[in-house]
């Protein structure tokens, strides 16, 4: 039974918005910071993290929008390549003066800072000598990036997430960097990556742990629940698959500091079983984090398999031409195919507020830890009318629908949600569609091919958001 009249949040429920370094700053060789494999993996169609939405440059004015947003935090990601250009070593301080800007500026605007470690961002030059997250030499590397911001930031800095979406770098392989001509099968190659993040994710916890005893510290995981076709138990099963491979495998490493017995069984089967040396595995239980970050955006609806069906990566839609995803198939596990129930946006994501309860109630009622939406929202083609308006009702309808079902989840299911975080504040460089896709608060005036003035307008959903926020959620 829905609830009838929206209650509040809890009180000091944390209103966020996020946002990405090298989606947001430009600057991307200014000052001394070096180039992440992210920099470097921008489709050339598209506008490239060069300049992004200057938020380096025009940081004061967007804090400023987030006050009168109405925000109470923010949560955004620190580049390794603007604090330790080589990945380690030499500390760089015009990056560290930027960071200490920002962080001072967010603190005396009484917007709660909440910093990503880890987003994609690798040091090119770490990708070159070993192989980045290949090879455990990163780990020392890790921990001495993340000493530093502990160092340097932790004094105002509460809420720390260490790797954002682990889960999604693995399932979208446009995400990671592999080893050229290694003698390993790209399956292969994963699962040792993985293995030695999450070696650097336990890694940053027990440090954050020790230096900063007061901090919560937890990773952000990219989440989708997964729904069978049909009630065919061929198909449940499938489901059940899809959800170990794709989501438990991940949350249970994290929460539990264990592999699963059934991803065990399917990584020796196909040969991708990582090497775990002594003293790895207590590592992974002793990191044990205070919450989760989730990021959610859609559901996946899979179904069986047959002989037939061969393996086969998604092809997601970069242009916004609704109808070009191809669904992933994993051999002899799962087929991804499309939900008749739900709507779909021009890039094929699946509208799915409900999923997001879902999503919620399945984590929280097997590891009982407190959770934080740290991304959520709709990417779409917004139009600057000739009067500087940007009427993206379709935006806060999605956000509204979603945050009713996080109410519910507060209130009728009794899971511990501490705040939320939409994607994003300002638009910014999409790392597969640019600035086509647009899931910001607030408008920056250029294109893929146009720098313009990069003026900030707006839209008609930061208005609905600021309402949301002066309401602690009531206005639903």
């Amino acid at each position: 039974m829905e609830v009838k009249k929206m209650p509040s949040f809890p009180e000091k429920f944390l209103w966020g918005a996020s946002t990405a370094a090298y989606q947001v700053e430009g600057a991307y060789l200014e000052e001394g910071k070096s180039l992440s494999v992210v920099d470097e993996s921008i489709a050339p169609e598209y506008a490239d993290t060069s300049i992004a939405s200057d938020h380096y440059h025009r940081f004061k004015e967007d804090v400023s929008l987030m006050k009168e947003l109405g925000l109470k935090a923010y949560r955004f990601s620190i580049a390794w390549t603007r604090i330790l250009p080589n990945g380690r070593g030499q500390v760089n301080q015009a990056g560290v003066d930027f960071y200490n800007e920002l962080i001072d500026e967010l603190v005396n605007n009484q917007i709660e800072p909440i910093v990503t470690i880890y987003h994609f961002d690798l040091p090119v030059v770490l990708q070159k000598e070993y192989g980045g997250f290949s090879s455990r030499k990163i780990i020392p590397d890790f921990i001495e990036y993340c000493r530093v911001l502990f160092e340097l930031f932790g004094d105002r800095v509460n809420y720390w997430l260490t790797i954002n979406e682990q889960s999604n770098m693995f399932l979208l392989p446009y995400l990671i960097s592999f080893t050229e001509n290694s003698d390993q099968s790209k399956l292969k190659q994963k699962y040792e990556m993985n293995h030695i993040m999450t070696l650097a994710h336990a890694s940053a916890v027990k440090l954050c742990h020790e230096l900063l005893p007061n901090a919560k510290i937890g990773p952000a995981l990219g989440i989708s629940p997964i729904y069978p076709k049909t009630c065919d138990p061929k198909d449940i099963l499938a489901a059940e698959k899809a959800e170990e491979l794709r989501n438990t495998f991940f949350l249970e490493l994290y929460c539990n500091g264990r592999y699963l017995p059934t991803m065990q069984a399917y990584m020796r089967g196909n040969d991708c079983l990582p090497t775990i040396e002594a003293g790895d595995l207590t590592l992974i239980k002793e990191g044990k984090c205070d919450f989760l970050g989730i990021n959610y955006y859609d559901s996946k609806t899979v179904e069986h398999v047959t002989e037939q069906d061969r393996t086969k990566e998604l092809v997601i839609n970069k242009d916004g031409q609704a109808g070009t995803t191809e669904k992933e198939v994993v051999e002899g596990v799962y087929k991804g195919c499309s939900n008749p129930y739900l709507e779909r946006n021009d890039w094929d994501w699946e509208i799915d507020p409900i999923g997001l309860r879902v999503t919620l109630n399945r984590i929280y009622q097997r590891y009982q830890l407190p959770l934080l939406i740290t991304e959520n929202g709709v990417g779409a083609i917004d139009t600057l009318t000739e009067e500087k308006k940007i009427h993206d009702t379709y935006r806060s309808d999605y956000l509204k629908k979603h945050v009713e079902q996080v109410c519910f989840a507060i209130v009728q299911d009794g899971i511990e949600i501490f705040g939320f975080c939409p994607w994003s504040f300002i638009d910014l460089v999409s790392t597969t569609s640019g600035f086509r896709k647009r899931y910001g608060f607030v408008y920056v005036d250029r294109t893929d091919t146009a720098l313009r003035e990069l003026t900030r307008h707006r839209k008609d959903s930061f208005y609905w958001y600021q309402g949301v926020i002066r309401s602690n959620g009531k206005v639903l």
